[in-house]
């Protein structure tokens, strides 16, 4: 089952917000060469790339489907190519990456590797989803739990990589990385019902479940979670909350002890 872009993009709104909060931390200046690792559609990637004076842009993802889109964005300055993050190499004055990193495993060796994409006075600025806890996320990993769905599944249940914020900060501080940003934010949507919550996480969370099931079991799980999802939000509107961790900072060199 790959990306869908048009499944993720049905909360369009909602999760481009991150983004621009991201790129609010860029330190801006002229002639900067960039790479955005999961630059899915290419849309964010460009509103960046069009905020950056002269600056030379690539955008990579490893969804076929998601680069398909990306034509409509590309420029000069811009471009795409499709490439897993744990292959990218070189080095880049800014290495951006916004709602990817939670889908790349073992955030202990990740960090340091993408530090080491980032030239010396370079920028690395990262967001990863951090909403594991939540009903809507916690639901998810119940339900494999179940059955038919535990023996379909071999047992299998995604468990986040996803770091608490401080283990971040002390990771790029070993990495030789400065001016340390780390900070939460809660992001506050108001869904139409809970079935609207099971089409936010259908364009992201349930997709590695539901690839490895029959069509006749991935209806049963949808139902089944939405089922579960109506005892936490019986009735509309939805306020759902989610929460979002922001890191990175600038390669200096030493690490304060």
């Amino acid at each position: 089952m790959p990306w869908d872009p048009d499944q993720y993009l049905k909360f369009k709104e909602q999760r481009f917000a991150p983004f621009a909060d991201l790129c609010a931390f860029i330190t801006k200046r002229d002639h900067l060469s960039v790479i955005d690792l999961g630059c899915g559609t290419g849309e964010l990637t460009r509103r960046m790339a069009d905020s950056l004076t002269a600056s030379s842009v690539i955008g990579i993802d490893s969804s076929e489907r998601m680069l398909e889109q990306t034509a409509a964005f590309a420029t000069d300055g811009l471009s795409f190519s499709r490439r897993a993050v744990e292959e990218v190499n070189g080095s880049w004055d800014l290495v951006i990456s916004n709602a990817v990193m939670q889908w790349v495993d073992d955030h202990n060796s990740l960090i340091p590797h993408l530090v080491s994409l980032v030239k010396p006075g370079g920028q690395l600025l990262v967001q990863v989803p951090s909403n594991e806890q939540n009903p809507s996320h916690a639901s998810i990993r119940d339900i494999a739990a179940e059955e038919p769905f535990c023996s379909a599944l071999n047992g299998w249940v995604r468990i986040s990589p996803v770091l608490e914020i401080d283990a971040y900060a002390a990771l790029l501080n070993r990495a030789g990385v400065g001016d340390i940003i780390a900070v939460e934010k809660i992001y506050c949507h108001q869904l139409p019902d809970a079935d609207a919550v099971a089409e936010w996480t259908r364009g992201t969370t349930l997709i590695p479940y539901l690839e490895r099931l029959s069509p006749e079991l991935q209806e049963r799980f949808l139902t089944r979670y939405r089922d579960r999802l109506r005892t936490y939000w019986p009735t509309g509107p939805v306020f759902y909350t989610f929460r979002r961790t922001f890191f990175g900072g600038i390669r200096s060199g030493k690490p304060c002890r």
